[in-house]
């Protein structure tokens, strides 16, 4: 029976993003293992799973033990493929794989490279490097949007670099809502029937940059909402800065949201203020969800919307452009309601149904 190794930093990647992969290796008759660091969650597409210490500071020695660890159940249950996820992840993955005798094929899926033209040199440099370093471990590289695979490719950072239209969204989740349930949802979060929502779904950290929402509201109409479902380092210091700002009243955190449906629902327009993305879920769930998207100018952004069709770019941290737009989207209705159309339609391609079969038979063609 052939043997697949799902690696990722954390759980919580697995669960959320490849459970569909591990059963359909399981229906293709694999046997399927997942090694990862973090809070343990139940994973009950795989046969077996293991816990790596893991640890997000690249040097940490913890990250060498997980090393060990990894090239020890290498050796021991010889896969055939390691399919690995998450920048720390897959760099210690393919280090522990390069000391294996008989090393298994190795597809590395990046999910977003934490750089771009924009990053300093020094950051860019160590990241870069460290892609080098295991490209030769890199069988097959799975990027996600335009610029990675350029880069990829230029720097040759897998022996033959694919680009995917992500993992797949169960688009199946967000049914339509009619008109009376989106005002009941309204109600149910004192938010006014006449209300603009713009809704930003992220963890709170520097790269999410929820601030420069924050800092562009006072330049808004008194109507315009904006909705930040999240957890995250800087949550409390975001509460702070919509309080400092004058803008508490209209500024929603209601944490952590297992179920996100209801609040695309309620919403008039997605937004993004991230510093860089690979090909994020919540806007492409947005898209589908008909709401047009106001997103910074980024690689994976720049990938999904469609300036002027789709929604708007904006440059990163300008939050008087983002309010430009905002504002333009106010001021015309009818194209608003245009917009959120056609934002379903190009969220089309990336249904789970269509993606799934297409990242598998890569995932196969790196053991042919």
């Amino acid at each position: 029976m052939p043997a697949v190794l799902f690696t990722a930093s954390t759980w919580s990647h697995i669960a959320h993003f490849h459970r569909p992969y591990l059963r359909a290796f399981h229906a293709l008759g694999w046997q399927v293992h997942a090694a990862c660091g973090g809070a343990s969650l139940p994973i009950p597409e795989a046969d077996a799973c293991f816990d790596i210490p893991f640890e997000k500071k690249m040097t940490a020695p913890a990250n060498f033990r997980a090393q060990a660890r990894l090239r020890a159940l290498m050796a021991e249950h010889r896969y055939d493929l390691v399919i690995t996820h998450t920048s720390l992840a897959a760099f210690f993955t393919r280090l522990a794989a390069a000391s294996v005798r008989h090393r298994p094929a190795v597809v590395n899926v990046a999910h977003g490279y934490l750089f771009d033209d924009e990053t300093s040199f020094l950051k860019k440099n160590v990241l870069v490097s460290a892609e080098r370093l295991t490209a030769s471990q890199t069988d097959l590289l799975l990027t996600m949007n335009n610029y990675d695979t350029r880069f990829a490719r230029r720097y040759r950072l897998g022996r033959r670099v694919e680009q995917i239209p992500g993992m797949g969204v169960d688009f199946s989740r967000f049914p339509a809502v009619s008109p009376q349930e989106r005002l009941a949802l309204r109600r149910e979060h004192g938010i006014n029937a006449d209300a603009f929502v713009l809704l930003y779904a992220a963890e709170f950290s520097p790269r999410k940059s929820q601030a420069t929402l924050l800092r562009a509201m006072p330049l808004l109409p008194q109507r315009v909402v904006l909705a930040l479902p999240g957890q995250g380092a800087l949550l409390d210091e975001c509460r702070r800065l919509a309080e400092d700002l004058g803008v508490g009243d209209r500024v929603i955190f209601p944490c952590y949201c297992a179920a996100m449906a209801p609040w695309y629902a309620l919403a008039d327009c997605a937004v993004s203020a991230s510093r860089s993305e690979g090909l994020p879920f919540n806007i492409m769930e947005a898209m589908y969800a008909s709401l047009p998207v106001v997103a910074t100018a980024v690689k994976g952004h720049t990938d999904l919307v469609t300036p002027g069709q789709t929604g708007f770019l904006f440059p990163y941290g300008d939050e008087a452009a983002f309010a430009g737009a905002i504002e333009e989207l106010l001021a015309e209705p009818d194209r608003t309601a245009a917009m959120g159309r056609a934002a379903a339609q190009a969220a089309e391609p990336y249904e789970l149904s269509r993606v799934l079969p297409q990242v598998m038979e890569l995932y196969l063609s790196a053991v042919q």
